[in-house]
């Protein structure tokens, strides 16, 4: 879901009636392939247990029902027209909305192990109803959102072969006048649907500006792969929503100045393995050197350091990695290192990632972060950041003229 200027948010839907609302169509379906249960790579004792909650950061094992990241994802786009409104923009602009953009911060973030491959239907579905009538918006009733699904996929039977698919994106026509922006979300089914042998499990509904917000269908597609929430929904929303992790990793927020991934978010998707994970156990001091989180990579051929993980509890966890201005971070107007908390039994949306602010009397970046407290987090050479009562500190030594920083990381 998006909100103005603001992180967007998922929620898990309950849309319990749906299969049988939509098994009577006889609609052909997205298949999401997903593995068996297996353990994401040689982790070891650093390696989180995942647990029940929802998008849960644990990566000893992969949650089934999720497609694996690595290879290729085929995207249907279906355009979504309405009986009150004649569209403005075509299919091909409001697919240059997002890609080849959503495929580039993918193959950057991946290190070229993941990519995301847009196949667009050059054509309008026209609704049944009018926008108006499915009354669109961030916290959507059941009952219409059902309706709002099962007439799109009605109106695409018989012209998009959905089975093809690992992943559909419904996008609505952004110029009618019942479409708010506030909704685009991923919609998770209680039970997925089989429907011509195939399996529907959750599909991204779009309601995206034209031009829209940046990085939004990256966002929503983290989601598809098993990413939480990163910000904070205030009460009644008031309140600040990116006091968890700031600009860092878009599942905070789509507008971040620093949206590539957390080096964790990189390890649970199997974009980094054990070898570039320096694991800290047990008490002691060690020195480490970490390779820049952004910095191009062979995998399976580059096993420098990336992260280094301090086991602080059964499902806890300080890492630390280095961040710099390039690749998906070019925006970023802070480089250094970067410390923050992982639980893995926190859902979605609870802060599950919690960035540590190396300069907590301080801000950087105000009317550009969305969030200038944490935009100065990162350590430079010379500082050094004690992790409360997990006895956890971290000092940054030196940074090379390869771009490498050395870190000393003391547990005890």
């Amino acid at each position: 879901m998006v909100r103005p200027q603001t992180p967007m948010g998922v929620e898990r839907s309950g849309l319990r009636r749906l299969g049988a609302m939509l098994t009577c169509l006889c609609a052909i379906a997205a298949t999401l392939v997903a593995g068996p249960a297996r353990a994401a790579g040689p982790g070891g004792p650093c390696a989180l247990p995942r647990s029940d909650a929802h998008h849960s950061e644990g990566l000893d094992t992969w949650n089934p029902s999720y497609p694996r990241a690595v290879g290729r994802l085929d995207a249907v786009l279906v355009f979504l027209s309405f009986p009150d409104s004649r569209p403005v923009a075509t299919p091909a602009q409001l697919t240059a909305d997002h890609f080849p953009g959503t495929s580039r911060f993918f193959e950057r973030a991946s290190y070229g192990r993941f990519s995301v491959r847009p196949h667009a239907v050059d054509r309008w579905f026209r609704m049944p109803r009018p926008s108006t009538a499915y009354r669109i918006q961030r916290d959507w009733d059941g009952e219409l959102r059902t309706a709002y699904l099962r007439d799109a996929i009605t109106a695409a039977r018989g012209a998009v072969d959905f089975g093809r698919y690992g992943l559909v994106y419904l996008v609505a026509d952004p110029d009618a006048p019942g479409v708010d922006s506030d909704a685009t979300k991923v919609v998770n089914l209680d039970r997925p649907l089989d429907v011509d042998g195939a399996e529907l499990r959750r599909v991204v509904t779009v309601f995206e500006h034209h031009p829209p917000d940046r990085n939004v269908l990256a966002h929503e597609t983290g989601h598809v792969l098993d990413l939480p929430d990163l910000y904070h929904r205030p009460s009644e929303g008031k309140g600040d929503w990116d006091t968890h992790v700031g600009d860092w990793d878009l599942m905070g927020s789509q507008f971040g100045l620093a949206s590539d991934p957390f080096g964790w978010h990189k390890w649970k998707l199997g974009w980094l393995d054990a070898r570039q994970v320096d694991c800290v156990a047990g008490r002691g001091s060690g020195v480490h050197t970490l390779q820049p989180l952004e910095a191009p990579m062979r995998p399976g051929q580059d096993t420098r350091t990336r992260l280094v993980v301090a086991r602080t509890g059964p499902t806890s966890a300080v890492v630390v990695e280095a961040r710099t201005a390039s690749g998906n971070d070019a925006a970023t107007c802070t480089e250094g290192v970067l410390v923050y908390r992982v639980d893995s039994e926190t859902p979605s949306g609870g802060g599950p990632v919690q960035v540590l602010d190396g300069h907590p009397d301080s801000l950087a970046c105000p009317g550009e972060a969305v969030y200038p407290p944490l935009a100065d987090a990162p350590l430079g050479v010379g500082e050094s950041l004690s992790v409360g009562p997990n006895g956890v500190r971290v000092d940054v030594r030196g940074r090379a003229a390869d771009g490498a920083w050395t870190v000393r990381v003391t547990r005890g």
